[in-house]
C-alpha cells in the first residue's frame, strides 16, 4: 500500500525537440518543488535510454520504483511525484480511470503532429512580436 507521504524518485524521458513537450515538461519542472523527477531530454545524444530512442519518442515513458511505464501510466507516475498532482496520480491507479486516461492519450497522439505545428507557429509569432534589444 502506498501512503500519501511516500513519494518515490521518478525518471521521465521526453522529446526535447517537440515544442509541446518542452512546454509540458517546463510546467512539470516548476511544479516539482521536491526535485523528485529526473527529466531526461532525448535530444541529448548522451541521454541514457532504457529502450530504443524511437520507442521512447513514440510514447511518453517514466520509470517508477524500477518499473518502466508508458502512456497514461507514465503520466500518472510523474503526477504522483509532484505533491500538487499526487492525488490525481494515485487516482489513476484505478483501472477504469487509467483505461480512460490511456484512451485520451491515444487520441492526443493522433493529433499531436498538428498541435506541434500550431505551437511552433505560435512560438514563432511570439518571437517575431518581441521587442528587439538595441545593438550597441
Amino acid at each position: 500500500m502506498h501512503h500519501l507521504t511516500t513519494m518515490e524518485k521518478v525518471t521521465v524521458w521526453y522529446d526535447g525537440g517537440c515544442p509541446l513537450c518542452r512546454r509540458e515538461i517546463a510546467l512539470m519542472h516548476r511544479l516539482d518543488t521536491r526535485s523528485a523527477i529526473e527529466f531526461v531530454d532525448l535530444e541529448n545524444q548522451d541521454a541514457a535510454c532504457p529502450l530504443d530512442k524511437a520507442d521512447l519518442l513514440a510514447r511518453f515513458h517514466a520509470l517508477e520504483n524500477g518499473q518502466l511505464l508508458s502512456g497514461a501510466a507514465a503520466f500518472a507516475a510523474m503526477w504522483r511525484a509532484i505533491p500538487r498532482l499526487r492525488l490525481l496520480g494515485l487516482a489513476a491507479r484505478q483501472p477504469l480511470l487509467l483505461f480512460a486516461l490511456e484512451r485520451l492519450y491515444r487520441i492526443f497522439l493522433r493529433v499531436r503532429p498538428r498541435l506541434q505545428r500550431l505551437v511552433t507557429r505560435l512560438d514563432g509569432a511570439a518571437a517575431a512580436n518581441r521587442p528587439q534589444s538595441p545593438v550597441a
